[in-house]
Protein backbone atom coordinates (compact mmCIF):
# COMPACT_ATOMS: atom_id res chain seq x y z
CA UNK A 1 0.00 0.00 0.00
CA UNK A 2 1.33 3.81 -0.71
CA UNK A 3 1.02 6.52 1.65
CA UNK A 4 0.45 9.81 -0.51
CA UNK A 5 1.56 12.90 1.22
CA UNK A 6 -0.03 15.82 -0.18
CA UNK A 7 0.98 19.54 -0.38
CA UNK A 8 -0.63 21.68 2.47
CA UNK A 9 -0.94 24.81 3.61
CA UNK A 10 2.38 24.22 6.21
CA UNK A 11 5.15 23.01 3.39
CA UNK A 12 2.92 25.11 -0.04
CA UNK A 13 6.94 24.02 -1.84
CA UNK A 14 7.23 20.60 -1.36
CA UNK A 15 6.63 18.22 -3.59
CA UNK A 16 4.03 15.35 -3.55
CA UNK A 17 6.30 12.00 -2.38
CA UNK A 18 4.89 8.56 -2.59
CA UNK A 19 6.22 6.17 0.26
CA UNK A 20 5.30 2.28 -0.54
CA UNK A 21 6.21 0.64 2.37
CA UNK A 22 10.40 -0.13 1.16
CA UNK A 23 12.81 1.14 3.75
CA UNK A 24 15.55 3.09 1.88
CA UNK A 25 18.84 1.63 2.01
CA UNK A 26 21.10 4.60 1.11
CA UNK A 27 19.57 6.48 4.20
CA UNK A 28 22.51 6.78 6.77
CA UNK A 29 22.49 7.58 10.37
CA UNK A 30 24.04 10.97 9.43
CA UNK A 31 21.19 11.97 7.23
CA UNK A 32 18.60 10.46 9.31
CA UNK A 33 19.33 12.90 12.08
CA UNK A 34 17.33 15.85 12.55
CA UNK A 35 18.23 18.86 10.53
CA UNK A 36 18.06 22.04 11.73
CA UNK A 37 17.54 24.81 10.03
CA UNK A 38 15.59 28.25 9.51
CA UNK A 39 14.02 26.99 6.39
CA UNK A 40 13.74 23.61 7.23
CA UNK A 41 10.29 22.25 6.34
CA UNK A 42 7.81 20.97 8.89
CA UNK A 43 6.28 17.72 8.64
CA UNK A 44 3.30 17.39 7.04
CA UNK A 45 0.00 17.38 9.61
CA UNK A 46 -1.52 14.19 10.72
CA UNK A 47 -4.92 15.25 8.41
CA UNK A 48 -2.80 15.89 5.09
CA UNK A 49 -1.12 12.15 5.16
CA UNK A 50 -3.72 9.25 3.65
CA UNK A 51 -3.37 6.17 5.36
CA UNK A 52 -4.81 3.17 3.69
CA UNK A 53 -7.85 1.74 5.12
CA UNK A 54 -8.75 -1.40 6.78
CA UNK A 55 -11.43 -2.40 3.78
CA UNK A 56 -10.46 -3.73 0.37
CA UNK A 57 -11.17 -1.28 -2.42
CA UNK A 58 -12.53 -3.02 -5.86
CA UNK A 59 -9.77 -2.80 -8.48
CA UNK A 60 -10.44 -3.95 -12.47
CA UNK A 61 -8.88 -7.56 -12.30
CA UNK A 62 -9.80 -10.13 -14.34
CA UNK A 63 -12.21 -12.38 -13.51
CA UNK A 64 -9.75 -15.91 -14.23
CA UNK A 65 -6.13 -14.14 -15.06
CA UNK A 66 -4.38 -16.51 -16.93
CA UNK A 67 -1.79 -17.92 -14.79
CA UNK A 68 1.47 -17.81 -17.58
CA UNK A 69 0.26 -14.87 -19.22
CA UNK A 70 -0.95 -16.46 -22.32
CA UNK A 71 -4.27 -16.05 -24.10
CA UNK A 72 -7.07 -18.58 -23.65
CA UNK A 73 -6.96 -19.56 -27.36
CA UNK A 74 -2.95 -20.22 -26.71
CA UNK A 75 -3.73 -22.20 -23.75
CA UNK A 76 -6.00 -24.09 -25.62
CA UNK A 77 -3.81 -25.06 -29.06
CA UNK A 78 -0.61 -25.83 -26.66
CA UNK A 79 -3.26 -28.07 -24.63
CA UNK A 80 -4.80 -29.72 -28.22
CA UNK A 81 -1.40 -30.64 -29.14
CA UNK A 82 0.11 -31.63 -25.96
CA UNK A 83 3.06 -29.14 -25.73
CA UNK A 84 4.10 -29.64 -21.97
CA UNK A 85 4.55 -25.71 -19.99
CA UNK A 86 7.55 -27.21 -17.92
CA UNK A 87 9.88 -28.10 -20.86
CA UNK A 88 12.52 -25.96 -21.99
CA UNK A 89 11.52 -24.15 -25.76
CA UNK A 90 12.89 -26.01 -28.69
CA UNK A 91 15.25 -24.25 -30.96
CA UNK A 92 13.87 -22.38 -34.09
CA UNK A 93 16.48 -23.74 -36.73
CA UNK A 94 14.90 -27.13 -35.58
CA UNK A 95 11.63 -25.96 -36.10
CA UNK A 96 12.52 -24.08 -39.33
CA UNK A 97 14.20 -27.45 -40.72
CA UNK A 98 10.96 -30.24 -39.67
CA UNK A 99 8.75 -27.41 -41.29
CA UNK A 100 10.92 -27.22 -44.60
CA UNK A 101 10.50 -31.29 -44.55
CA UNK A 102 6.63 -31.52 -44.30
CA UNK A 103 5.76 -28.50 -46.53
CA UNK A 104 8.48 -30.64 -49.07
CA UNK A 105 6.34 -34.03 -48.26
CA UNK A 106 3.17 -31.85 -49.07
CA UNK A 107 4.29 -30.18 -52.17
CA UNK A 108 5.45 -34.35 -53.44
CA UNK A 109 2.11 -35.62 -52.71
CA UNK A 110 0.99 -32.50 -55.03
CA UNK A 111 3.10 -33.16 -57.44
CA UNK A 112 2.04 -36.99 -57.33
CA UNK A 113 -1.35 -36.35 -57.55
CA UNK A 114 -1.57 -33.65 -60.51
CA UNK A 115 1.31 -34.15 -62.58
CA UNK A 116 3.40 -37.43 -62.43
CA UNK A 117 0.43 -39.70 -61.70
CA UNK A 118 -2.22 -38.57 -64.22
CA UNK A 119 0.19 -36.93 -66.87
CA UNK A 120 3.65 -38.52 -66.99
CA UNK A 121 2.59 -42.69 -65.73
CA UNK A 122 0.36 -42.57 -69.18
CA UNK A 123 2.64 -40.77 -71.22
CA UNK A 124 4.88 -43.62 -70.84
CA UNK A 125 2.29 -45.96 -71.04
CA UNK A 126 2.90 -47.22 -67.44
CA UNK A 127 0.15 -49.10 -65.56
CA UNK A 128 -2.97 -46.60 -64.36
CA UNK A 129 -3.97 -47.29 -60.84
CA UNK A 130 -0.72 -46.86 -59.40
CA UNK A 131 -1.78 -44.09 -57.88
CA UNK A 132 -3.39 -44.62 -54.62
CA UNK A 133 -0.92 -46.88 -54.21
CA UNK A 134 2.08 -43.93 -53.89
CA UNK A 135 -0.09 -41.53 -52.85
CA UNK A 136 -1.54 -42.92 -49.69
CA UNK A 137 1.85 -43.27 -47.77
CA UNK A 138 2.96 -40.44 -48.94
CA UNK A 139 -0.57 -38.28 -47.44
CA UNK A 140 0.14 -40.29 -44.59
CA UNK A 141 3.33 -39.08 -43.97
CA UNK A 142 3.27 -36.08 -44.84
CA UNK A 143 -0.58 -35.31 -42.81
CA UNK A 144 1.90 -36.56 -40.03
CA UNK A 145 5.04 -34.02 -40.39
CA UNK A 146 2.37 -31.42 -40.97
CA UNK A 147 1.14 -32.10 -37.67
CA UNK A 148 4.66 -32.45 -35.99
CA UNK A 149 5.56 -28.88 -37.86
CA UNK A 150 2.63 -27.50 -35.92
CA UNK A 151 3.45 -28.87 -33.07
CA UNK A 152 6.96 -27.76 -33.23
CA UNK A 153 6.51 -24.15 -33.81
CA UNK A 154 4.17 -24.09 -30.77
CA UNK A 155 7.10 -26.09 -28.65
CA UNK A 156 9.45 -23.21 -29.65
CA UNK A 157 6.98 -20.66 -28.61
CA UNK A 158 7.67 -19.02 -32.24
CA UNK A 159 6.34 -15.91 -32.31
CA UNK A 160 4.86 -16.47 -35.63
CA UNK A 161 3.71 -19.82 -34.58
CA UNK A 162 -0.35 -18.38 -35.52
CA UNK A 163 0.41 -17.72 -38.81
CA UNK A 164 2.43 -21.41 -39.15
CA UNK A 165 -0.04 -23.32 -38.00
CA UNK A 166 -2.52 -21.58 -40.34
CA UNK A 167 -0.33 -22.28 -43.42
CA UNK A 168 -0.11 -25.95 -42.05
CA UNK A 169 -3.75 -26.29 -41.83
CA UNK A 170 -4.19 -25.16 -45.12
CA UNK A 171 -1.46 -27.56 -46.79
CA UNK A 172 -2.93 -30.24 -44.79
CA UNK A 173 -6.60 -30.30 -45.72
CA UNK A 174 -5.30 -30.49 -49.60
CA UNK A 175 -2.88 -33.31 -48.10
CA UNK A 176 -6.35 -34.94 -46.55
CA UNK A 177 -8.55 -34.33 -49.57
CA UNK A 178 -6.02 -35.70 -52.02
CA UNK A 179 -6.02 -38.80 -49.12
CA UNK A 180 -9.58 -39.18 -49.42
CA UNK A 181 -9.93 -39.13 -53.28
CA UNK A 182 -7.15 -41.85 -53.44
CA UNK A 183 -8.95 -44.02 -50.71
CA UNK A 184 -12.44 -43.96 -52.21
CA UNK A 185 -10.14 -44.61 -55.49
CA UNK A 186 -8.66 -47.86 -53.80
CA UNK A 187 -11.63 -48.79 -52.29
CA UNK A 188 -14.37 -47.94 -55.42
Amino acid sequence: MAVTIQAGPRCPASPVAVYDGGVDQTTTAASAAPAVAADAVAAPAPSEVAVPSAEPTATAVPAVAPVDGRSAADRFMRRTLRVPETRKPVPESDTHRIFGFSIFLSATRCLLSYIVLPIVLPFLGLARGVGPWLGIPIGVLALYFDFLGIRRFWMADHHQRWLFTAVYAVVGAMVLTLLVVDLVDLLG
